[in-house]
This record gives structure tokens, C-alpha cells and sequence, in this order.
């Protein structure tokens, strides 16, 4: 037998160095007695079966080729922590822990019975890239037993773009109370893939990514890891979720998972000498991978196959496989677009802080008002005043305001426990008058929680901070982790940390309080249970500034993105760092053309104008397209993709959420009832003072937004406007990148050409390298 050995040398919870081996077996199995189950279409099948030793295995064809090769299923427990302990022998895993053989759960198995089921529905999400999305499935429910009495099922789901499956542990079952050292789910390649992937990590997802094949990830992958305010590897070989893969025959292979609930983020370890990837779990404090009580079930594992770039950005296989809607009541859930006191600070312009007279702070302690301001802080009252005059002139629903809270001298790197207290603000930010004034312009306040990672911390103080925030008016609030986990030795991905988002998420949504939650985990389809979910970071975003790869935002559609929406926080129309905020330096690398593509290539019901308001006023003409365009979407159309090169997508608005801010804002404000978003206005480009009751009218009016982004190289193409409604004329705008537009030699040359189209036209388009487009299509 060929076994693999991999050593790591990690900081084990008492802070000793534990050297972690793991065997895991490379020479593929044979499945017997498979039970098989296919697609809809018939175009792919998957097979379950037990190897000659009880092994749990499945492998998955496309068209009567292996996709995944025969691969095994199961797991590893820690010994001395489940109830079906006998006298064995011990193995060791990959972080050290004691699993042993005959009570593990990956061989002894026989298969006692199966179920099959088939499910064809639409369902409508809260918001989203269409208005109805189908979910069509045929399902396999295997279960397995063991003559201990172990029971442990597995269930399939076959769509035609991809399979989900998932692991159950049924109440009549002799295992009842485990802890899991590793999951040994398998997935082994059939070649030597093209993949697009970032290093493996406990903590984060913000590194750029590597286009190589599957037998490069070794030698690129310590090089690919950007330095980060916390970060975990775990094996040179080792990826993170959603992986896009290409085989050289052109199928499009997405390995991912889904409903990620009381369980560990899972990364991939691949032994790169047999192509197979071994699931790896994200241990806690003890390095325990999951503590599981029956009757329980994994996260959905996930291998999305299609034939077609383009397949892969319209799957919904990740939110098909989660749970529907847990809230009743959504009409307080809407799309914002908003600006933010945000980008001053992560330029260097502004700080968050608020005075250099303190080394350290203690909250309730330090007393504020006889501490000298510095004269940098950014979240002021004039400043804030200033966002918000600009925020209702253009259109924009809300305002993200981030340092208004006491605490920020001494937030990070510290390891506080006790470093906020989320309700007090500093003595220049006056929380209730500029609330009242940002409702009287149209405006709500976006809050911000900077949890410096201790989360212990903001559990205890989260009802009076969402209690805070009910008071005043604020319905949205950007949480953040920056740093090392508290309590210390866990991760952020880790299952504690799983609980915990999800925790907040729930208390949020009980005070009719949406979440955009930065430095979390990666989303997993969980927006369809929790839609007050509307934002997650949790990739490399604009923040990195110069160290942003050209390319990276053709990637992140078909990786990160497969999981949720991303606050990416794009339109940053001026590149220079040094001219946004003098004495600092860096030049990010795409043209104002491709930031402009964004929104629209990159779906989120929460887009952020992220640029200095005076860097927008510089370029009025080019503003005007993120002024105009909508963030909610009733359909969605992939023209042209390919990962790391170009995307292309057009998407006509959802007309029953644009208004929905609005009608917030008019419930907080003095008589207000008939206020129009200024989303709303621009979207279909009513005039200055129209209100609600134009919106109506504008029903008539057939719009679309077609934008494109690139990578390091140049792109032309030819859009076929046939998606447009037959019969029509519609007014064209185009922002496009002038014909000597280059991300690093003229980042700010653009085009705007205006003229009527029809679905019987073409539009030609050359996008820089790292450059774009942006098209607004409105009918006469």
C-alpha cells in the first residue's frame, strides 16, 4: 500500500510545538455494489459503494468519463472521546491527535439500504442575481452500518451542473457523542488540472491567486501568502475553497461546500503525486476538527462540473443546497449602495483614532474629553456631515461610518479582550444629531463593529449594541475580525468561530439588523437561510490597493463569489496612492473603465462607492454610471468568461427592491411617507424631486447594465444585444477605456460614447489590460 506522510511543526493551545504526522492512503479504491444515481439531464452520474475492506467510496462521471476517480469517505476520531471505544490500535492524524482504526468511521461498513427522491421547484430569493432560481435535484440517501451498531448515511444530491453530498448521523445510532480529528473525504482527480487557488489557512482567504496546474501548488504556494494581521498554513500543498479547475479537455470542475453550520471550514490538502485532495478540517483551541452529537449532519461537499466558463458563474448549487429562509418577516431586508468615512483611513489620509496621548486604553477608564485630539480622526462631525450632504446628492441609500467608537488608539495587535464596547462614541462623533440629520437628507447610517477578534468580547456586549442601533435608526452593520482569535487558540474558521458568526447573524436578525461581515469566514450559500446576511468580505479586496493582481476580480466570480456576495468595495477611480493621501505610496493596477464593470460583474445587494468623494467630482462623467447603476437584479446573463482573463455580464433591475431603503428612511423621517431612493431616480433616471409614486411609471421602461472587466491582458469583444426586448429602442451609454487606457501607464483614460440600440445590434468593446466597461441600456 502507498502511504503518504506529511509533517507540520504547529503552536499546539498550551503554546508547546507538536510535531503533526498524517498517513492517508493514495492507492484508489474499488467500489462494489455501486448504487448509482443521475442528473436530470442524464449528463452525469455519481456511484456509492464499500471497497472489500467496508471503506465508504464514490466517484463521478460526466458522459461515462471519471470526473472523480474512486474516492474514499469517512473519518477520523479523536480516541478516548466517542461512545464506541474498544481496545485498538493507535494511529496518529495530521495534527497529532490519537484516531484508531476499527472505531473510526472509514472501513467495517456495509450498505443496509437506500433511498431515492427527486425535487423540481422555483424559489425566490429575498434579493439576488434573478428573480427565481430552480432547484432540481435527484437524490440518493445511502446508509451504512457497522456491526458495533455504528450507523452513518450518506446523501447525494444530482443537479445537472454539479453534485452536493453530505454525511448524516442518525439518532438510533450507537455512536452518539464524537469528536471528529479529521474528515477523510476524497476527491481524486483524473489529471494534472489547470486550477486557480490561494494557500491554504486557518484564518484567511486574503492572498491573490495562482493559476497553475495541480502539480505546481508546492512550489508557488509559500510565495502566494501575503503577510496578514492573522494567518494559519498548514501544508505546502494545501488550498482553500471554492478551487476552480480546468482539464485540458475544457470541463470547468469546482470543488466547494455548502451549509457550513456547527462544523469546521474545510480546506484541501492534495497529494500532488496521486491528484487526490483529502479534505482538512480547521482545528480549535485543542486541535480538535468538530465535536458532533447525534443526530447531526456535515456541511455539503461539493464538485460542480460543467462544459462552459460561463456555466459556472449562472450555478446556483451552492445556495440550492442550503436551508430556506429561517425569517418570517423580510421586508426589512434591501439592497444598499452606499458610500463610507472609510477609505480615508485605509489610504492614510484620515485615522480611526481619535489622540496620541495614550499609550493604551482602558474603556470607562480613559476619559476622552481631557485628551487632546490629534487632528486626524476621520469619523468628526463636519467630516461625517460632508459624506452625508454628498451620499444624498448622489443617490446613495447610506453611509458607512468607521473609528466613531472610543477604543481604536490601542484596538490592534494587542490581544484585548475588553477593547470595545460598541455604544460609545468619541466626543467629536454625535451619534444621535448625526442620525437625525443623515434621515432628514434621505440617509441611513451604516454602523461599524470592529471586534479586534474578540469575539468573547462582542457576545457580551451584542444586545446593547444591536439595542444601540435600533434606537437611532441604523439597520445594517459592518462587523469586523481583525487579528488573532480571542478566545485564544482558535481560528477563524474554526467551529467555535462558525458558531459564533452565525450567533450574531441570528441576534441581528431578531433586531432587524442586516450583516456585512468582514474577515469572517467565506461564505457558504448561508444567505438563503439568513438573507439579512448581505455582505461577507473574506477575500483580498480593494483595501490591498497596489498589491491587487490584474486579474484578480476575473477570478473571484468563480471562486470566493460561488458562495455568497462579496463587499469588495470597488470604484476607486484614483490609483495613486500618493495623491489620495499625500506622503504615501503605491499604485493599484486597473483602469477607472474596470472599476466601473464591477458593478455589475461582480454581484452584491451591498456595493460600495468606495473612493474620496473629492476624487469622484474630478471625473463627473464617469461617476454618473456608478450613480445610475442598480444593485439588485431580476436576471442575469454570462455573455463571456474565462477565470483570470475577462467577464462580461448583463443584468436587468429588480424593481420591487429599489425602493425599499427609501421606505425605511421615510418611516424614521418627519412625514417623509412618498420619498424616492435616489437608487431608484438614477436607476430609471427620473427627474430631481420625483417620489414614489413615479416609480410606477417607470415600470414601462426596460433597463439593462452590461459591464466587463480583464486581467493582465487586453480583450475585445462583440456583445449581441439579443437579451434586449424585441421592438425597442434604447438610449446607450458607454463607459469604455480609451484606446491608450493601460492599468499602469493611463489607469484614468476612458471614453463615453451615447447612441440608440436595438436587440438586433452588436456593441464592440476593447477593454485595456486591466481595464473594463460599463453600458447602460434604458428604453425610449
Amino acid at each position: 500500500m502507498t502511504m503518504r506522510v506529511l509533517t507540520n511543526i504547529l503552536t499546539g493551545a498550551a503554546g508547546a510545538l507538536l510535531v503533526l504526522s498524517c498517513c492517508a492512503k493514495t492507492e484508489a479504491p474499488v467500489i462494489n455494489d455501486a448504487i448509482t444515481l443521475s442528473s436530470p439531464d442524464g449528463q452525469l452520474t455519481a456511484s456509492v459503494g464499500i471497497s472489500p475492506k467496508g471503506e465508504p467510496c464514490y466517484k463521478l462521471e460526466r458522459a461515462g468519463v471519471e470526473v472523480v476517480k474512486p474516492s474514499r469517505l469517512g473519518f477520523g476520531l479523536v480516541k478516548g472521546t466517542n461512545s464506541v471505544e474498544e481496545d485498538m490500535v493507535i494511529k496518529n492524524n495530521r495534527r497529532g491527535l490519537r484516531y484508531s482504526g476499527e472505531s473510526d468511521l472509514c472501513s467495517g461498513f456495509s450498505i443496509i439500504g437506500s433511498q431515492t427522491a427527486s425535487l423540481d421547484e422555483t424559489w425566490q430569493p429575498v434579493w439576488g442575481e434573478e428573480r427565481d432560481i430552480r432547484n432540481n435535484y435527484n437524490e440518493l440517501l445511502v446508509l451504512l452500518g457497522r456491526e458495533d451498531g455504528v450507523k452513518m448515511n450518506v446523501r447525494l444530491r444530482l443537479y445537472d451542473d454539479g453534485l452536493g453530498f453530505r454525511y448524516e448521523f442518525p439518532q438510533d445510532n450507537k455512536l452518539r457523542y464524537f469528536n471528529v480529528a479529521e474528515e477523510l473525504t476524497e476527491f481524486a482527480m483524473n489529471g494534472d488540472h489547470t486550477a486557480w487557488w490561494i494557500s491554504g489557512d486557518y484564518d484567511t482567504q486574503e492572498f491573490n491567486y495562482s493559476c497553475t496546474r495541480l502539480s505546481g501548488i508546492r512550489e508557488r504556494s509559500e510565495s502566494m501568502r501575503l503577510a496578514n494581521a492573522s494567518t494559519t498554513g498548514f501544508s505546502p500543498t494545501g488550498v482553500q475553497t471554492a478551487l476552480q479547475m480546468k482539464t485540458d479537455d475544457g470541463l470547468y470542475i469546482n470543488l466547494h461546500e455548502a451549509a457550513v453550520v456547527n462544523y469546521p471550514t474545510a480546506n484541501l490538502d492534495l497529494d500532488d503525486k496521486a491528484m487526490v485532495f483529502h479534505i482538512h478540517l480547521t482545528p480549535d483551541a485543542e486541535g480538535v476538527g468538530a465535536r458532533l452529537q447525534a443526530p447531526c449532519t456535515s456541511p455539503w461537499r461539493t464538485v460542480m462540473v460543467v462544459d462552459d466558463a460561463r456555466k459556472v458563474l449562472s450555478s446556483r448549487l451552492i445556495l440550492n443546497l442550503n436551508e430556506p429562509c429561517a425569517i418570517k418577516d423580510v421586508s426589512w431586508i434591501h439592497p444598499v449602495k452606499y458610500m463610507g468615512v472609510w477609505w480615508e483611513m485605509i489610504s492614510g489620509r484620515s485615522e480611526w483614532s481619535y489622540t496620541y496621548d495614550v499609550p493604551s486604553v482602558q474603556l470607562g477608564v480613559t476619559d476622552y474629553k481631557t485628551l487632546k485630539p490629534h487632528g486626524k480622526h476621520g469619523a468628526n462631525n463636519d467630516n461625517v456631515r460632508a459624506y452625508i450632504d454628498f451620499a444624498a446628492a448622489n443617490g446613495f441609500d447610506a453611509l458607512l461610518i468607521e473609528g466613531w467608537n472610543e477604543g481604536w488608539e490601542d484596538w490592534f495587535g494587542c490581544q484585548k479582550d475588553y477593547v470595545f464596547d460598541f455604544v460609545t462614541p468619541y466626543p467629536d462623533f454625535d451619534l444621535p444629531a448625526l442620525n437625525k440629520y443623515a434621515h432628514s437628507k434621505g440617509i441611513r447610517l451604516v454602523m461599524h463593529h470592529e471586534t479586534s477578534s474578540s469575539t468573547v468580547n462582542y457576545e457580551r456586549h451584542m444586545e446593547a449594541a444591536y439595542s444601540l442601533m435600533n434606537r437611532y435608526g441604523y439597520d445594517a452593520v459592518k462587523s469586523g475580525y481583525v487579528g488573532n482569535i480571542i478566545p485564544y487558540g482558535e481560528h477563524h474558521y474554526s467551529q467555535a468561530l462558525i458558531n459564533h458568526y452565525l450567533y450574531a447573524l441570528e441576534q441581528a436578525a431578531e433586531h432587524h439588523i442586516m450583516v456585512n461581515a468582514h474577515e469572517a469566514v467565506r461564505p457558504t450559500g448561508l444567505c438563503r437561510t439568513w438573507p439579512n446576511l448581505i455582505g461577507n468580505e473574506s477575500a483580498m479586496g480593494t483595501e490591498y490597493r497596489a498589491h491587487i493582481n490584474p486579474g484578480h476580480t476575473s477570478i473571484l466570480p468563480f471562486t470566493r463569489l460561488q458562495g455568497g456576495p462579496m463587499d469588495y468595495t470597488p470604484g476607486i477611480f484614483e490609483q495613486d496612492m500618493s495623491i489620495t493621501a499625500p506622503g504615501q505610496t503605491g499604485k493599484m493596477r486597473h483602469t477607472i473603465a474596470n472599476q466601473l464593470g464591477l458593478y455589475v460583474t461582480f454581484y452584491s445587494p451591498l456595493q460600495m462607492a468606495a473612493d474620496l468623494p473629492c476624487n469622484y467630482e474630478r471625473f463627473p462623467d464617469a461617476f454618473q454610471f456608478i450613480k445610475d447603476v442598480a444593485v439588485d437584479w431580476e436576471k442575469s446573463i454570462y455573455i463571456e468568461a474565462e477565470p483570470g482573463e475577462y467577464i462580461i455580464t448583463a443584468r436587468k433591475p429588480r424593481l420591487e427592491t429599489l425602493n425599499k431603503a427609501a421606505e425605511g428612511v421615510a418611516a424614521l423621517s418627519d412625514g417623509k411617507k412618498d420619498m424616492l431612493s435616489g437608487a431608484a431616480r438614477f436607476v430609471y433616471a427620473l427627474p430631481e424631486g420625483a417620489t414614489a409614486k413615479n416609480l410606477k411609471g417607470a415600470k414601462a421602461r426596460d433597463v439593462w447594465y452590461v459591464g466587463g472587466v480583464c486581467g493582465e491582458n487586453a480583450h475585445e469583444c462583440e456583445i449581441a444585444l439579443d437579451f434586449l426586448t424585441p421592438g425597442l429602442r434604447y438610449e446607450a451609454t458607454l463607459y469604455a477605456d480609451a484606446p491608450e487606457a493601460d492599468y499602469e501607464s493611463a489607469p484614468q483614460a476612458y471614453t463615453i460614447s451615447r447612441c440608440e440600440l436595438s436587440a438586433a445590434d452588436t456593441v464592440k468593446v476593447k477593454m485595456a489590460r486591466g481595464g473594463g466597461f460599463a453600458l447602460s441600456l434604458r428604453s425610449l
